[in-house]
């Protein structure tokens, strides 16, 4: 088989960084950096561990689009901090380390994609669709990318960061079905709608009332998909039970506008910003340097450059 396509959620690997990692780490004029650092061992980690031969850092052009927006007001309402502008609430030490991260990919010659309008789900949904040539692994530490995992035209597999790198957990279509007990041909689309039914708090989902998630499975795994839960609830399917029904029936627009906020999309325009090869040295080595040296980023760097496939100093 063949070296994987790497994508990484880049928001949140860069954000489990900033929270991981103190903020005492700082550059000579006092910015914070801990989530540079991270995130360039991260991608060390990446590099050196599942050995891919593509990688591509998927960035949010709009943490909360508003096509999403239309179809569900709530949609992560409660982490707007700017109404007006609809600027997400971020720690104040965090946003300005964004673009020291972008300038460091850009140096080492690592691929950037982004779509407008979409967020970094929908580029990795997007760029997942396209794939007919390599297995594709997705990194991330968001369950909602679950939903992407299949076998065919080419295995995708979520490596699951969500309880910390050393814990990472590796799930494919069986694995994913067999913990959250969903059919494993179609465990991906089948993870998604069991999530809308569920409900996301820290997304502003509030899902079906009494709707769990062992019953969500267990739903959606006897009707195949939410479409044929709903058909069998309006024809009053006795395996349907009358309290769902009814909660079904409760929570109408809810269930009408969900799919469009909850499924990711897969035709976003989604722009790469160069070819997404892993570089064999850094593109810019003098670059890399030079940030190194203004931020502070130390060893971080130095484990960044030694993890590309063609030198041990970059």
């Amino acid at each position: 088989m063949s070296r994987p396509l790497a994508l990484l959620d880049a928001a949140s690997l860069y954000f489990r960084a900033y929270y991981a990692l103190p903020d005492s780490m700082t550059a000579p004029d006092g910015t914070v950096v801990n989530a540079v650092r991270g995130f360039a061992d991260t991608i060390a980690r990446i590099l050196t561990e599942r050995r891919p031969g593509r990688l591509v850092a998927c960035m949010d052009a709009d943490w909360r689009p508003a096509f999403r927006v239309e179809a569900l007001p709530s949609y992560k309402a409660h982490r707007v901090a700017d109404p007006v502008n609809n600027v997400e609430e971020v720690p104040d030490t965090l946003t300005p380390q964004v673009p020291i991260i972008l300038d460091l990919l850009d140096a080492v010659g690592l691929a950037v994609a982004e779509a407008p309008g979409y967020e970094a789900d929908d580029v990795i949904g997007t760029l997942v669709a396209r794939e007919a040539t390599d297995p594709v692994e997705v990194i991330s530490g968001d369950r909602d990318l679950f939903q992407v995992v299949r076998d065919e035209p080419t295995p995708v597999s979520v490596v699951y960061v969500g309880r910390g790198w050393a814990r990472a957990e590796v799930l494919g279509p069986r694995e994913l079905a067999a913990r959250y007990d969903l059919p494993p041909e179609n465990s991906g689309r089948a993870y998604a709608d069991m999530a809308l039914l569920r409900g996301d708090p820290s997304d502003g989902l509030p899902g079906v009332a009494g709707v769990g998630e062992k019953t969500a499975a267990k739903l959606i795994t006897r009707f195949g998909s939410l479409e044929g839960l709903l058909a069998a609830a309006d024809a009053e399917d006795k395996l349907v039970p009358l309290r769902v029904r009814t909660a079904l029936r409760d929570a109408a627009d809810y269930v009408a506008a969900a799919p469009r906020v909850v499924r990711v999309a897969l035709d976003a325009e989604v722009t790469v910003d160069r070819e997404d090869t892993v570089p064999e040295r850094a593109r810019d080595l003098d670059r890399v340097r030079l940030l190194q040296e203004k931020w502070d980023l130390g060893a971080s760097v130095d484990r960044l450059l030694a993890a590309l496939p063609g030198s041990a100093t970059g």
